[in-house]
């Protein structure tokens, strides 16, 4: 039986035309076009309270929380597109991952992390792309237990670099952004042989 690498692709914005919602359906499409099941997630579609200790502890996880985490655990892989807020990933980001890593009843810890592969990138308006976030999510996820590979892109001018679709006009930024996508989907499927 052939092993089909499941996906799952989200941006840290919830902004509705998010550039980094773009850069991700395309790193998503080169996941596709090897052979492994996309799925995309808008964190819009999730919106949870701050972090709140008290909270959880009166009303455990909220429900769009515990929706995030079943469909993480449900994927073998991550593609996480991250806007670069002030040198840093996102507080949306930040907020979304510290909720999903909370255990729920009969749940090992970081069920939703721990053993998954992932790969980030970034697109910014600045020449750096958002490389200097990308720094501070690796970290992150490392240290809540998941593989980050390598490869990653921050592509720089998004303005510039997008058509008004969705798609990137510099060809080869596109090949590699897709190479990203591609490149997860074939590592899954070693780890998994």
């Amino acid at each position: 039986m052939t092993y089909t690498p499941k996906i799952l692709g989200f941006a840290g914005s919830t902004r509705t035309d998010s550039y980094n919602k773009k850069l991700v359906k395309v790193a998503l499409e080169g996941a596709r076009k090897v052979g492994a099941e996309v799925k995309f997630a808008d964190l819009r579609d999730f919106a949870m309270p701050l972090y709140d200790g008290d909270l959880e502890e009166r009303e455990g996880l909220p429900v769009n929380a515990r929706k995030l985490q079943d469909l993480m655990i449900a994927h073998d892989g991550l593609l996480i597109a991250s806007p670069e807020y002030n040198s840093t990933f996102s507080g949306v980001l930040k907020n979304a991952i510290d909720w999903v890593s909370r255990p729920s009843p009969q749940q090992a810890p970081l069920a939703a992390f721990s053993g998954k592969v992932a790969v980030i990138m970034s697109t910014s308006p600045g020449a750096l792309g958002g490389l200097r976030g990308l720094v501070g999510l690796r970290s992150l996820l490392s240290n809540i237990r998941v593989i980050v590979l390598p490869d990653q892109i921050a592509l720089p001018n998004m303005v510039e670099a997008f058509n008004p679709d969705g798609t990137i006009k510099n060809p080869q930024q596109a090949a590699s952004i897709e190479q990203l996508g591609a490149t997860l989907a074939e590592t899954l499927k070693k780890l998994k042989a």
